[in-house]
């Protein structure tokens, strides 16, 4: 691997304004829940438990949100990384991409096929892997996306045309 396969072609990193407004919609959505439970009868003691526990959930998803966000993705002509160096997809391995309005993809980010299966990963608003398939996007800016997608798209097509 070279140095040139090793330079940053492009980064996506989290948006501020995006990162409060979800952790105020989940913080907002474990308040009404906890709310809700402290008004049900005692009889609904089972009900109650199920709501403040999908509360506490609301909560953790929160924190686990606002610490992911130190994370930034990163692209090179070898590989898709997050800047805690975990792996997304490498070059190599990627299939294809989806980016299209009707694809199951994250807000403002693509879709990612790849050859091989891979361990699951989520790192909330940021990037997830299930399997196959590698979700870039959420809470990060929407241009630096695109701008990353369209890298990729370039990429893959000079490398499909090389094959042939």
């Amino acid at each position: 691997m070279t140095d040139a396969d090793q330079d940053i072609l492009a980064v996506i990193s989290p948006s501020p304004a995006r990162l409060w407004v979800a952790i105020a919609m989940l913080t907002a959505l474990a308040v009404v829940l906890l709310s809700i439970a402290v008004q049900m009868p005692r009889e609904a003691l089972l009900w109650q438990a199920m709501i403040v526990a999908i509360a506490s959930v609301c909560v953790l998803g929160a924190l686990r949100m606002y610490s992911a966000t130190r994370t930034s993705i990163e692209m090179t002509r070898s590989e898709i990384r997050d800047t805690e160096g975990r792996l997304i997809a490498r070059i190599d391995d990627i299939t294809g991409i989806e980016r299209g309005a009707l694809a199951f993809k994250p807000s403002n980010g693509f879709l990612v096929k790849t050859h091989t299966s891979h361990p699951r990963a989520w790192v909330p608003g940021i990037w997830w892997r299930l399997g196959k398939f590698s979700g870039v996007g959420g809470i990060t800016h929407g241009h630096q996306g695109k701008a990353m997608a369209d890298r990729l798209a370039i990429i893959l097509a000079e490398r499909d045309s090389e094959a042939r």
